[in-house]
């Protein structure tokens, strides 16, 4: 072979090296047209300048992506923390139930996911987390703001995602009777009146119509039960070295930006929903989440590295909660 043809092979394995393409599943409740698909498609940019060229594939079924990205249709996948628990339970477990319990709370565990330092937490069982953002707290939604109270809630139907475990405990906690429900149907079911009560961020209430269950005489709870993150998972080998750990940096520099896109979300929705708790009824609800939080990390569902952060956070937070001054988490 001669040396120019020798020069032309290697030239061209090399280019092939470099160029190789990914895919990347996408969940979004409104598929290619919704806000977490727009930041997805600023991603795939930047991630040219790491070596990689991205492909993106919008889903509007949650389950289904994952269950793609497990079956090696995707070499990355973007979801909810919650459904991408199952590939790293570190990162999954910020969206432990009252784990964080304000917006300055959540930027803060954003930036520090973001650190070099943990970057050994972000592989687990050949996955590694590509990056942890925050899709806003997840606020209890009624059909009847009567139901005000932790006692009141005793016997109402609350509907709970079937994939954590975590919503059912802390329904039942309160004597309420939990209905599994996942993201294509708990608009339906609670629209319907198959439900009286659901948990979601504000960015699903448009898309799920929510303000059709809510009606004349439902509320939204102004109290954040789950900050719900959003996780890009990849397999390392697919992507070129450091690749990793240059995205956390990246999707932790766009905080600005979701946390506006957040309260423009939050503003949008009509005041005349929200409604407003006690004091006394916020420590109750903070209480029933830490027993939860305990009897999970206990089970093993929740982390318990994470669970010590979180409370670190909170702690800084407000010191003077009466959970910092007990031991637990």
């Amino acid at each position: 072979m001669k040396v120019k043809e020798i020069l032309a092979v290697i030239t061209v394995a090399a280019l092939s090296t470099t160029a190789q393409a990914q895919t990347m599943c996408v969940f979004d409740l409104l598929g290619g047209q919704g806000d977490s698909y727009a930041m997805m498609k600023d991603y795939t940019v930047a991630a040219k300048q790491w070596g990689a060229d991205i492909t993106l594939k919008p889903y509007v079924d949650e389950r289904v992506a994952a269950e793609d990205f497990k079956a090696g249709q995707c070499d990355g996948v973007a979801l909810t923390g919650l459904r991408a628990r199952q590939f790293n339970s570190f990162t999954g477990s910020i969206d432990a139930i009252g784990g964080l319990q304000s917006y300055s709370a959540a930027k803060m565990i954003i930036a520090l996911m973001a650190n070099p330092k943990i970057a050994s937490d972000m592989l687990q069982n050949g996955y590694e987390i590509a990056g942890v953002t925050t899709l806003g707290a997840a606020y209890i939604l009624v059909r009847d703001r009567n139901i005000n109270t932790l006692a009141k809630a005793a016997g109402k139907r609350f509907g709970v995602l079937d994939y954590d475990k975590s919503q059912a405990i802390m329904v039942q906690k309160v004597g309420a009777q939990p209905v599994s429900v996942d993201l294509l149907s708990i608009g339906g079911k609670f629209n319907n009146g198959q439900v009286d009560a659901i948990a979601l961020p504000a960015v699903a209430f448009k898309p799920l119509e929510l303000y059709k269950g809510l009606g004349s005489k439902g509320a939204i709870i102004r109290f954040p039960i789950i900050q719900v993150t959003g996780n890009i998972v990849i397999r390392p080998q697919k992507f070129p070295d450091g690749f990793g750990q240059k995205s956390r940096t990246w999707v932790a520099s766009q905080i600005g930006r979701e946390m506006d896109l957040i309260n423009k979300t939050e503003k949008a929705i009509d005041e005349k929903y929200w409604l407003d708790i006690s004091a006394n009824d916020k420590v109750g609800y903070i209480k029933l989440m830490r027993e939860a939080r305990i009897d999970l990390t206990d089970d093993g569902v929740y982390n318990k590295k994470m669970m010590s952060i979180l409370k670190k956070v909170r702690c800084t937070q407000d010191p003077t909660s009466f959970e910092c001054a007990i031991k637990g988490e």
